[in-house]
């Protein structure tokens, strides 16, 4: 019988980060079911609180200060404003880690250690907290004391050096990829890793530290071109849209559109070939193997460009898909969203939000036989739930009254 409850339920996350990569590593585990209670700044809270427009409107029509960056990153967390500056703040974080299991922060390396609040001093306290840090170059180093965003490490990581149009095309030039691609690698990470010591501590007893780099992350997922340049010697370089050791893989113009064609095998090519309407290609021994053709694809790109030429997108996407051939459109945001299969699968949800609107959200994609997925719930506002989660450490109204009027939480 399935469970009404998340896999993570019985899991509590303290979650002093902002900004994006670990934050999403929070969301993940809330997604999951954990207990998720995010520590922010009095006044200001997370950063991408207003990195915006667009905001969140409100019943009127009228912007909030809800922007759709934070929006994104932090349902299903509840929000206290804790000033860390100050001791009395730093003793509900103390806490608030003793009655955790993950603990994730994002502050530059030794940031925390002035405050108490660093792996070493809150392990101390909770032998069996695991205790994660994300940053931008980890805390060993050179560079460990600096500061990086998405961007840099997109630049820095080799990422943006096989990102783009090739030289000699249009558009030629370095890109990075249009989502923060190594923050959200960065959260998924993190989530693999707490959860790997959340594991691990089931046969130990004790927690452990994590140090999670964004540059070992971009580092890492270098994956097949790291690999390529490994063993070749030769430096990747950007092809555009072409994938390096597959053909064809590219787009292609259509009489009316553009298509992603993605053949990943010989017999997919012998398919495509028939529905050309070629064959003979399939045969010819420059096309005859995936390998044959990565060197050729020079000679084998305008054949297919001239071939694709003559049909009409939809119809050249059907008749692939009946051959079982992948290829499809190019998609926008909103064609994404309307997909009948994204719709069908449940991927854009509705949140009831506290300022009584419907805030969207796109849904986790991972799916439980077992356990049930936790209902999308919205992005708290500032500091919304401050006095609920100070009441369950037990301090009474009156002392949250004057820890409020001093400063300490907002």
């Amino acid at each position: 019988m399935k469970s009404t409850e998340g896999p993570l339920s019985h899991v509590r996350v303290l979650d002093l980060s902002r900004i994006l990569a670990a934050p999403w590593a929070g969301q993940v585990l809330a997604d999951m079911g954990a207990h998720v209670v995010k520590v922010e700044r009095p006044g200001s809270g997370d950063d991408t609180r207003s990195w915006g427009p667009p905001f969140l409107r409100d019943a009127q029509g009228r912007d909030t200060s809800e922007a759709a960056y934070y929006l994104a990153v932090n349902r299903g967390k509840r929000s206290i404003t804790v000033s860390l500056d100050q001791p009395e703040g730093q003793q509900i974080v103390r806490e608030l880690a003793m009655n955790s299991d993950i603990v994730l922060e994002n502050f530059k390396a030794g940031t925390l250690e002035r405050y108490g609040l660093d792996q070493v001093s809150l392990r101390a306290l909770n032998p069996r907290l695991i205790y994660c840090s994300v940053t931008g170059f980890g805390q060993t180093g050179p560079r460990r004391s600096q500061a990086a965003y998405d961007f840099l490490i997109q630049a820095m990581g080799g990422l943006m050096s096989v990102t783009g149009e090739r030289n000699g095309r249009p558009g030629a030039g370095p890109q990075k990829v249009g989502v923060p691609i190594v923050d959200l690698m960065t959260g998924m990470y993190t989530a693999v890793a707490v959860l790997a010591a959340l594991a691990r501590r089931d046969r130990t007893g004790r927690g452990d530290f994590i140090d999670i780099g964004m540059l070992d992350v971009q580092v890492a997922m270098l994956s097949n071109q790291a690999m390529n340049y490994l063993v070749s010697g030769n430096v990747p370089t950007r092809g555009g849209n072409a994938h390096p050791n597959i053909q064809p893989q590219d787009v292609f113009d259509c009489a009316d559109g553009d298509v992603i064609l993605v053949v990943g095998n010989d017999a997919q090519f012998v398919k495509l070939c028939g529905v050309l309407g070629h064959p003979e290609w399939a045969l010819d021994d420059r096309f005859r193997s995936n390998a044959r053709r990565v060197v050729h694809v020079d000679v084998l790109g305008p054949l297919l460009r001239d071939c694709f030429m003559r049909w009409r997108r939809s119809d050249l996407i059907a008749a692939l898909d009946l051959a079982g051939v992948p290829c499809g459109a190019i998609n926008n945001v909103s064609q994404v969203l309307d997909d009948p299969q994204v719709q069908a699968r449940g991927m854009l949800r509705q949140a009831p939000h506290p300022l009584g609107v419907q805030v969207p959200q796109l849904a986790s994609p991972m799916r439980f036989a077992e356990a049930a997925m936790e209902p999308v719930a919205a992005p708290p506002l500032l500091g919304q739930h401050s006095d609920e989660v100070l009441a369950e450490l037990g301090y009474p109204p009156s002392r949250i009254g004057a820890l409020r009027q001093a400063g300490v939480i907002g």
